[in-house]
């Protein structure tokens, strides 16, 4: 990535992913995932890309999906990459790539630098990993939950992929995000919200402006 990558993630109405698009961001999220507040349908998937625009990425996030469910998403013709936010091992994550012929990101669940470690795993399998913070035992939701990680766990971070940094980011903790991490791709969803689910264009705007000064 030649420059610091934004993703507004879990969006569901057609005027924050314009707020999305102004504000610059470089991708935008969809939640496909029943138990999500910010769950969305492939048709409402299709019909919100459409206020994106053809220069911005459109990612679907997606718990282990079955093959049905993708091939679904896909049939949209909108999108132009797949997130994994479930336990998808990296054989399950190089077989969606290969089928599907899509990027896929999978999204690694970090308490510990045990858990950045073992992302090493899926270098080669995924075409980004996203560190986002691990969430409480029996959570009902793998993200999105406003939680934060160790940031200096990623302090000289050598892997072989491309990588993101997700979890507890916002407006006002942005830019720390970054100059902690050197990440260059953030990724927000509750952070940008006025409710869970309910996203907020002037947060929206704050948090891209914050990014983009970095």
């Amino acid at each position: 990535m030649s420059r610091l990558a934004i993703k507004i993630c879990g969006l569901s109405t057609p005027d924050t992913v314009g707020a999305a698009v102004r504000a610059g961001a470089s991708h935008v999220g969809f939640v496909h995932f029943a138990k999500s507040p910010r769950h969305v349908e492939a048709d409402q998937i299709q019909a919100l890309a459409a206020h994106a625009g053809g220069t911005i990425e459109r990612v679907a996030v997606l718990v282990d999906p079955t093959d049905e469910m993708l091939g679904e998403l896909i049939a949209t013709g909108v999108l132009t990459a797949l997130q994994l936010h479930g336990a998808e091992s990296p054989q399950r994550v190089a077989a969606i790539r290969q089928r599907f012929g899509l990027p896929v990101w999978k999204a690694i669940s970090v308490k510990t630098r045990a858990d950045i470690d073992a992302a090493s795993a899926y270098a080669g399998a995924a075409d980004l990993l996203l560190f986002d913070a691990k969430t409480p035992d029996g959570a009902a939701l793998p993200g999105g939950m406003g939680l934060r990680f160790d940031w200096t766990l990623l302090r000289g971070l050598n892997i072989a992929s491309p990588w993101g940094l997700s979890g507890g980011l916002s407006p006002d903790n942005a830019a720390e995000a970054v100059r902690i991490t050197g990440a260059r791709l953030i990724d927000v969803s509750s952070g940008v919200e006025s409710a869970p689910g309910i996203k907020s264009v002037d947060k929206i705007m704050a948090f891209c402006k914050a990014v983009s000064q970095c």
